[in-house]
């Protein structure tokens, strides 16, 4: 834990979730294991953890990392629509951890189930009417991604998006998309935020496992290098411009295919699965799209994309999720670090407003 920290800023999120500061590190798969939740959650962050890319037993033994290196809250994030997810949620009840996220919105009777064990809910959702549907499930908390964000996202960006949810729900709402500083969380606040989520920050510290050759790829980008494809799995996905992004994106429909192929053999020669469930996984995560067998093909195995780049550092093979932050971000501190800038630039931020007629300072209140 890190000395000389600025005060702590309490909102309905540090008093929600139990941590110091109103900021998540958010569950980004092959990238937010135990070393980056645990740094995150010393820092006074709400660290969440990755179970996408984990089996059950290795998301329990994570889970159990986790709390032999921080007695801080954290949570772990979950696919709702994965096939084992009821398995998953029995995990972190058993092993009781405070927060549940999930990066679709999970179903009422799940969102019971947490709620009933004593787990916080907090959905990540990309529109108004998807917060409004889950906060009237019972979800504690929500956040709210706009299209500045990395990985899968929507084109309503977090300036527009946030306060339509903010005026839209009762529960905390947290702003994700766009945020990398203290001025960010100031803004935030401002809007009606009770705090921001962040993950290409958290992706480019120290404390990260992604190779330091990638975090070079990310911390060398401009904006411009930051782009919005489909070609990967049909989904809008904002990520780094790559070798393997342009080649899809100039590609037919057959080479695509044949290119599919070629990275669904190796993905099922790691994970063990049949052809069949792949298509099966693919199928499952289209969202209502109409999409290409490469696209299908490339859904289901779109976990071993990221693994290519965040875990074995071949960025010519595989994809680098992003948020266009990626091109501002010029430096790798710890999360102890990250974390008392983002806060020292708040309070600085908030300092420097104009002030009231009576001559006060602004100032956010200290709700926890």
């Amino acid at each position: 834990m890190s000395t000389g920290t600025p005060p702590a800023l309490g909102t309905p999120l540090t008093k929600l979730v139990g941590v110091r500061h109103p900021i998540v590190q958010t569950g980004m798969g092959w990238v937010a294991g135990p070393r980056l939740v645990s740094a995150a959650a010393e820092a006074g962050a709400l660290g969440i953890l990755a179970s996408a890319t984990m089996t059950p037993d290795r998301l329990r033994s994570a889970v159990r990392e986790v709390r032999s290196r921080t007695d801080e809250p954290f949570g772990v994030n979950l696919r709702a629509d994965a096939g084992d997810a009821a398995e998953r949620v029995g995990i972190i009840v058993s092993e009781g951890v405070r927060v549940a996220s999930f990066a679709l919105a999970p179903s009422k009777e799940l969102i019971a189930r947490l709620k009933d064990a004593g787990v916080l809910v907090i959905p990540s959702v990309g529109a108004r009417r998807h917060a409004e549907k889950v906060a009237s499930w019972g979800a504690d908390a929500v956040v709210v991604q706009g299209g500045e964000g990395g990985g899968h996202t929507g084109n309503v960006a977090t300036t527009v998006l946030l306060p339509q949810v903010v005026d839209a729900v009762d529960i905390p709402v947290i702003a994700a998309g766009g945020f990398f500083d203290g001025r960010g969380l100031v803004a935030a606040l401002a809007y009606g935020a009770a705090g921001i989520a962040m993950g290409t920050r958290f992706l480019l510290t120290s404390d990260s496992t992604v190779p330091r050759a990638v975090q070079a790829r990310y911390l060398e980008a401009a904006v411009k290098d930051i782009t919005v494809t489909t070609k990967v799995d049909g989904l809008p996905h904002r990520m780094l411009r790559s070798e393997l992004v342009e080649a899809l994106e100039r590609s037919g429909r057959t080479a695509a295919l044949l290119k599919a192929v070629r990275h669904a053999a190796s993905f099922r020669k790691l994970s063990g699965l049949s052809w069949a469930r792949m298509v099966r996984d693919g199928l499952a995560m289209k969202h209502g799209k109409e999409l290409t067998w490469s696209q299908i093909l490339l859904a289901a195995n779109t976990p071993m994309l990221l693994k290519a780049s965040m875990v074995d550092g071949r960025t010519d093979l595989g994809v680098m999720a992003s948020g266009q932050v990626a091109g501002l971000i010029e430096d790798l501190p710890s999360c102890a670090e990250l974390i008392d800038r983002i806060m020292t630039e708040a309070h600085q931020t908030l300092a420097g407003l104009p002030r009231r007629p009576s001559g006060a300072i602004p100032t956010i209140p200290n709700l926890s």
